[in-house]
């Protein structure tokens, strides 16, 4: 494992390490979760462990920052806000399942319009989007020029990476992986690492996620 690079706490940018939950029982199965709360089933706590290991070795961390769902809690207190997305009338439904018993509602979590909300509640990527981005440049105003990490949901991370690289990432948001965000003073968002699993490769840890696998080229899977 690579170890981590120097870190001063004058630098002119904060630095965010934004980690995936662990596994759940609903991940592994396909289930759409949302705000369900779902608690770690024992992969994701086993992945929980090899996260908390590894950044228990990362210097000058200031603040941890999680979701208030139990997934998140498991993870958070091995570690020592910002909600998934609503889903709607899909959350709780299997993947496979959903477009046959609520096929509004999954047309509307399908569609690749960032505006379109759900029915039964959902939220429109555009709204997750203004909500996870303002909750990190809020947590970057109280942090200025040191590290924070902040535990969060697939879908969260989806809205960060979107408002970095100005493009919408369809590839898969790993159960705790490390994904590397440093926020200028004047609101410049660059992506130092994405996707990073290395300590569930070393500990043979199974891993699960969002979508289909991608990784950016220009990023690198790295932790440093």
């Amino acid at each position: 494992m690579s170890q981590p690079t120097s870190f001063s706490l004058d630098q002119p940018y904060t630095e965010i390490i934004v980690v995936r939950h662990g596994e759940t029982a609903w991940n592994a199965t396909g289930r759409i979760q949302g705000h369900m709360d779902v608690e770690l089933d024992e992969v994701g706590r086993q992945q929980a462990a090899s996260l908390a290991e590894r950044l228990s070795r990362v210097p000058e961390i200031s603040a941890i920052y999680s979701s208030d769902l139990k997934r998140l809690l498991k993870l958070l207190r091995r570690l020592l806000q910002p909600r998934e997305r609503h889903l709607g009338d899909v959350q709780g439904l299997l993947f496979r399942e959903a477009a046959k018993v609520c096929p509004q509602a999954y047309r509307a979590f399908s569609s690749r319009r960032t505006d379109q909300v759900i029915p039964g509640g959902g939220e429109s990527s555009d709204q997750l989007y203004h909500r996870a981005t303002s909750s990190l440049q809020r947590i970057c105003q109280r942090h200025t020029g040191k590290r924070v990490v902040v535990v969060a949901h697939g879908g969260v991370i989806r809205a960060l990476y979107r408002r970095a690289c100005s493009s919408r990432f369809r590839g898969i948001i790993l159960n705790t992986s490390v994904n590397i965000f440093q926020i200028s003073g004047d609101d410049v968002w660059t992506i130092k690492a994405w996707g990073d699993i290395d300590h569930l490769n070393q500990t043979g840890h199974s891993m699960s996620g969002f979508g289909v696998s991608k990784t950016p080229s220009a990023v690198s899977p790295v932790l440093t």
